[in-house]
């Protein structure tokens, strides 16, 4: 069966304050398979796929950010994709 997966658009002060390279690490800590990238409007989007819980717990990560970061709104998705295994950022 293949693992849930999740489409975030995170909202606020994300870019510039090591939003993507600590999302890696916590997916990563959390078993999870996808991406974070930087999008053209000021968000980040985060693509990941894992088990339920593991996907609520980044969820609720993404919700604080690392210190830097000032979230405002994290929009989510669920999404149909096969996505390779490991995390990266672009």
């Amino acid at each position: 069966m293949r693992n849930p997966s999740r489409c975030f658009t995170v909202h606020g002060r994300v870019q510039g304050v090591f939003f993507r390279d600590s999302t890696r690490r916590e997916a990563e800590r959390l078993g999870i398979s996808g991406h974070a990238v930087n999008l053209p409007d000021g968000t980040v989007e985060v693509m990941a796929a894992g088990s339920v819980a593991a996907l609520a717990e980044l969820e609720r990560w993404l919700h604080e950010g690392p210190p830097m970061a000032r979230v405002t709104r994290v929009d989510v998705d669920s999404i149909e994709i096969e996505l390779s295994a490991g995390f990266r950022t672009g």
